[in-house]
């Protein structure tokens, strides 16, 4: 099916199923031009005070993003961003008392931090948030939460959900910010959804909102490409050269169960609860559920609420290629297998001349531009991957399985440039594997090569290790690196799993010896067939 440049209003997830198969849309005038659009345009607007203006929305469906004057909005908050780059800076956690030091869900502030004054509509349907790397000192997870209520007297908050983590542990208190309140919206490029009132309120940066364009999302999955079961899959269907953007959020958001089997469905290895989404966060702009041999080929996904693509469970022989991932919620890509032990459903799938940067916009705890979990022999290959909080490429399982259930090996990573990544977090890497290979032999059956990795550098404010270039965490082995160059990281260039020497190496800069000449620059990141101007 040809698609005729032009906009095609998204009012509701485009579903394809198994009877879809061997089709191809195409954007018939060149890549980009057909432009599936899951926002609203928001007219309607006047004055307010203070250069904010506000608006008239329908709220029967809410929105937990903004798109605009061509970006991401920042949903109003203390203390302001920086930048359009950056996260920090934030307020730090205390201990309110010394036997709430592992809670979840209260949050102990210190005076100052949060104003009696502020409208945080607390108790109602739609309070103030916080957002925060739980764990104290650890700085790998993100949680936007609601606030339950604030004891001024005890200084601490109490949150909705439980978060990932406790907020102290004996490295010291988590990084945190307020948002979501009329009273925080103070900077420009910031907004507040005022739900009750059914009014968005923005501040426009040029002190007008003549020829300013403001889009309400709509949707938060446009495609989802889903066969009815792992036995009857989507097969060979096709979408060539579609622009997708202005994708919505969520109202709250934690990774993963907390705890050991919390899922309630029995598995062979419970823990792996912990490592995954839970199923209220497993979609992307588009979402790949029981296919192979699907193609993604030159698409532009740019300013999503959440992950770009989710290959979710079983999705093999799935490609995605010539394509630009620009200003990304959470992952740039992901792929999901199955749990470890249960069938290996997801394999051999291509990721390929794809340019990915400004992920994890709103979620930058354990972003990564490409993530893959418990799914094995599959390529990434030219590829760039820039600007995140955390991980460039990620490739994971859980250390606690043996090899013979762990379907993350295989893995072929080839041509690939990462830089400004790891800006945020810590004990991380642009590189970065976990729980791949947990017993030995480690016999290498996954590839790294033809690699750069530039500025692995994190926030001052950023508490826990600093950034290696190349992270092999708990479980990283079985990788054989070649022709790898690091440069500019706070830490170790390379940094090996606890079981010792695992990985093998030949010409990486870590090592003395390193041949420069080695590396295929004019091959590394994007071939010069990408259909879209680089960044």
């Amino acid at each position: 099916m040809n698609l005729k440049a032009g906009t095609y209003q998204v009012d509701k997830t485009i579903t394809f199923d198994d009877r879809d198969s061997n089709v191809t849309y195409r954007s018939v005038d060149g890549p980009g031009k057909a432009v599936f659009e899951a926002g609203q345009e928001v007219t309607g607007w006047t004055p307010y005070k203070d250069g904010i203006f506000k608006a008239p929305v329908d709220v029967g469906q809410p929105f937990y993003s903004l798109y605009a004057e061509g970006k991401r909005a920042t949903t109003a908050r203390f203390p302001n961003k920086a930048s359009d780059d950056k996260w920090a800076p934030y307020l730090k956690s205390v201990l309110f008392d010394p036997t709430k030091e592992a809670v979840h869900d209260q949050l102990g502030f210190s005076t100052g931090d949060i104003d009696p004054s502020w409208d945080l509509r607390l108790g109602t349907d739609w309070p103030a948030q916080v957002t925060v790397w739980s764990g104290g000192s650890w700085s790998w997870f993100t949680d936007t939460i609601p606030m339950l209520d604030i004891n001024f007297a005890k200084k601490r908050t109490t949150l909705v959900y439980p978060a990932r983590y406790g907020f102290i542990n004996s490295g010291g208190g988590s990084r945190y910010y307020v948002q979501n309140s009329l009273s925080l919206l103070d900077q420009a490029g910031e907004y507040y959804l005022d739900y009750p009132a059914k009014t968005l309120y923005y501040k426009p940066s040029g002190g007008t909102m003549d020829g300013v364009k403001v889009f309400r999302p709509t949707q938060t999955e446009v495609f989802s490409i889903a066969g009815a079961s792992a036995n009857r899959r989507v097969e060979n269907l096709t979408l060539d050269g579609l622009t997708i953007q202005h994708t919505d959020f969520m109202q709250w958001y934690r990774y993963g169960w907390n705890g050991t089997g919390d899922s309630g469905v029995k598995h062979k290895y419970p823990k792996y609860d912990t490592q995954i989404e839970m199923p209220r966060n497993q979609w992307g702009a588009i979402t790949l559920t029981n296919t192979r041999g699907v193609t993604l080929t030159r698409l532009h996904l740019q300013q999503t609420g959440f992950t770009g693509i989710e290959l979710l469970f079983a999705n093999e022989k799935a490609t995605v290629s010539d394509s630009l991932l620009e200003h990304i919620g959470n992952d740039g890509i992901k792929v999901e297998g199955g749990y470890p032990g249960e069938g290996d459903l997801a394999h051999g799938n291509t990721f390929t001349n794809n340019y990915i940067h400004h992920i994890g916009e709103l979620v930058p705890g354990d972003s990564a531009g490409i993530e893959i979990m418990d799914s094995g022999h599959n390529l990434v290959s030219h590829t760039v991957v820039e600007h995140g909080a955390r991980y460039g490429i990620s490739i994971e399982s859980r250390p606690e399985i043996p090899n013979a259930d762990n379907y993350t090996g295989g893995n072929t990573v080839k041509y690939v440039r990462l830089s400004h990544l790891a800006q945020d977090s810590g004990d991380t890497g642009p590189f970065y594997a976990y729980g791949v290979r947990n017993e030995p032999p480690y016999t290498p059956d996954a590839s790294v090569s033809q690699m750069i990795i530039d500025d692995a550098n994190a926030d001052p404010s950023m508490p826990d290790a600093k950034p290696y270039g190349v992270h092999m965490d708990f479980g990283g082995c079985g990788f054989a690196f070649s022709d790898i160059k690091v440069t500019n990281t706070e830490s170790d260039p390379y940094h090996g799993p606890s079981a010792g020497p695992c990985d093998t190496f030949a010409n990486v800069s870590w090592e003395a010896g390193f041949d420069d000449s080695k590396l295929q620059y004019d091959q590394i990141g994007v071939l010069p067939s990408f259909p879209y101007e680089k960044p």
